[in-house]
């Protein structure tokens, strides 16, 4: 007798229980007759983006942060909301903390620094506290995120996506009107794999891929001068973006500076925005606002 686990598997492979529509199914049938919830506006917002790499430790929340701060300093109403409820980053990158406040309407009201307003599941709980929490509450707060905040007007919003491409990721995409999402990875063949996941997962859910960045895509020695991949050579990058006709928008280099940026909570388009570091987020920002119609 089969193991009920594989059983399962390969029930789940036939029956989509996910409404996902499977590749060929023809993309005039309404989301409604495919099993799909109707998109929502989060309000008073006119254009959100999401930021994802369907893996950990790859520099995402880095990027984001960054990226919405460039969006800010180039005079954009910008906020940014944290959608990672187990591992929040936004209020370390920000250096903020703090229960939010809640508006007369009930809402929270975004806490704010470097003219950028943000939200995050980090506000809410102890920063010492695991949100040992199962589906439902996970969902539940979720929802609260992206539809009891109070934003107060904003020409952009930057979704900082969690790892992985699983319920919170389905939420998100298949609720929420998106104006496109941003690959990260890394040119390790392990983040590149699972960076492929995430742009399927987008493509499934009609969502536009904006393109990707390639993060520490490589170490400038001050010693030698030479340039080392520590994670791979940039072609494999090149490759990715080739093979699935993903705009290629700007690799950022392996750079302790930025690491001691975000460590401290001020990232580096604010510390040191002369440098060439924070020119690539800068203009990598400018190719995503172009692409939106910011």
């Amino acid at each position: 007798m089969k193991p009920r686990l594989f059983s399962t598997l390969r029930c789940l492979r036939h029956e989509n229980p996910l409404g996902l529509p499977r590749s060929g199914a023809p993309p005039q049938i309404p989301r409604m007759q495919r099993g799909l919830p109707q998109k929502r506006n989060i309000r008073d917002v006119k254009k959100v983006i999401a930021v994802s790499s369907a893996k950990g430790g790859v520099g995402k929340s880095t990027i984001s942060v960054n990226l919405a701060l460039s969006f800010a300093r180039a005079g954009y109403r910008t906020g940014i909301l944290d959608t990672d409820i187990f591992g929040p980053s936004i209020p370390t990158l920000l250096d903020l903390s703090g229960e939010p406040r809640l508006s007369s309407s009930n809402q929270l009201v975004p806490l704010s620094n470097y003219g950028l307003k943000s939200m995050s599941m980090g506000y809410l709980i102890p920063e010492s506290s695991p949100v040992a929490w199962r589906g439902l509450m996970v969902m539940k707060a979720l929802q609260q995120l992206l539809h009891e905040v109070d934003w107060g007007g904003l020409d952009v919003l930057v979704l900082d996506m969690p790892p992985g491409t699983g319920d919170v990721q389905l939420t998100i995409t298949q609720q929420i009107v998106l104006s496109g999402a941003v690959i990260v990875s890394t040119p390790q063949d392990l983040s590149l794999k699972d960076a492929t996941k995430g742009v399927e997962l987008f493509r499934k859910v009609d969502v536009p891929i904006l393109g990707l960045v390639c993060n520490m895509s490589g170490f400038q020695c001050p010693d030698c001068g030479g340039r080392h991949d520590i994670f791979g050579p940039m072609g494999k990058i090149r490759d990715m973006c080739a093979k699935y006709d993903i705009k290629l928008l700007g690799d950022i280099p392996l750079h302790s500076k930025i690491c001691e940026d975000a460590d401290r909570g001020k990232p580096t388009v604010v510390a040191e925005p002369e440098s060439e570091r924070a020119k690539v987020y800068t203009d990598i920002a400018t190719t995503v606002g172009g692409l939106v119609g910011l």
